[in-house]
């Protein structure tokens, strides 16, 4: 499927599901397709999620944020060939209105169903927004605890902890994931800003990669300056953070290196999104460094090998 003179063997694989909010803003579709790209990761499935709190800013033609993501995953596939080639589910629509309520969905299930089979292979759960449909899938089914690791992108600063997009989407998941006894490898968002780049280095090293390099990077500026006309704080005009791309560096890097990396037990978040420690809670892993070099070159290559070569 891909211009690779190499191959990755079967026993460094990993099974993958990715669960993004596609169409919240515009890195999404970056991590997504890195994804889909790398020989190491099986994909099994792709779940698009919810980011309820933005449709009170943006218009997505009388759809809901899910669908949304749901379009946009479509479109992303569409672009890369690969129409067909991956289940795509749909996530929940809201958050949880508390710590006990299941939010059903397809996305959810399709977790469970991947972490239920016997496979030898390991199971990774690549969460880019809202934790919901993990909450939801955990509450249905608390056995996959034992058999997938979750990856998420959210959470505020260690260790008071601060409001942050992703973690205020769903606050009773988060907190049901963190009193839960999955594996858990949080990227805060000091980590996770730590992926920055320039429009002007993705102009040359993203756009002229096929019809996917022109509309990554497209939308990309076309979200710069929706934002920017509004008078948004963020972003910052010339620079972006692709803060989703950390699920690959993680799982790129070399295993043995731990010192990106805390191991503390899992707190509790309050209301404020401040995080309350001295819970008693298992360990997770908490990262502090992301290799964005690595990340980013990786990414470059890829795009370029599969759909920059005439």
């Amino acid at each position: 499927m891909w211009n690779y003179d190499f191959t990755v063997p079967k026993s460094k694989r990993v099974r993958m599901i990715v669960h993004t909010d596609c169409k919240n803003e515009a890195d999404d579709q970056f991590a997504l397709a890195h994804h889909l790209m790398t020989p190491k990761f099986e994909v099994k499935g792709i779940v698009a999620g919810h980011f309820a709190s933005a449709e009170t800013y943006r218009d997505f033609g009388g759809k809901t944020s899910v669908e949304a993501s749901y379009d946009e995953v479509m479109k992303i596939l569409g672009l890369m060939g690969l129409e067909g080639q991956y289940p795509v589910a749909l996530g929940s629509a809201k958050p949880m209105p508390d710590a006990a309520t299941i939010m059903p969905s397809a996305g959810a299930d399709m977790i469970i169903a991947e972490a239920m089979k016997d496979d030898p292979m390991p199971l990774y759960v690549a969460f880019l927004g809202a934790i919901t449909d993990l909450a939801a899938a955990y509450l249905k089914e608390p056995r996959i605890a034992q058999r997938m690791t979750a990856i998420w992108i959210g959470g505020g600063v260690y260790p008071e902890g601060c409001r942050e997009f992703n973690l205020g989407q769903d606050i009773n998941a988060a907190n049901v994931v963190f009193g839960s006894e999955i594996p858990l490898w949080q990227i805060p968002m000091d980590v996770y800003k730590q992926m920055a780049v320039s429009l002007a280095e993705l102009q040359v090293r993203v756009k002229p990669c096929g019809e996917l390099g022109a509309y990554l990077f497209r939308q990309m500026v076309d979200f710069n300056d929706a934002m920017g006309s509004r008078n948004f704080p963020w972003p910052h005009g010339e620079i972006w953070g692709l803060g989703d791309s950390p699920t690959v560096s993680v799982l790129m890097e070399e295993a043995e290196r731990t010192t990106s990396y805390t191991l503390m037990p899992a707190p509790r978040v309050d209301e404020n999104m401040h995080y309350i420690h001295n819970t008693g809670n298992r360990e997770i892993r908490v990262y502090n460094y992301v290799d964005s070099r690595l990340t980013m070159e990786d990414f470059y290559a890829k795009l370029f090998l599969n759909f920059g070569q005439k």
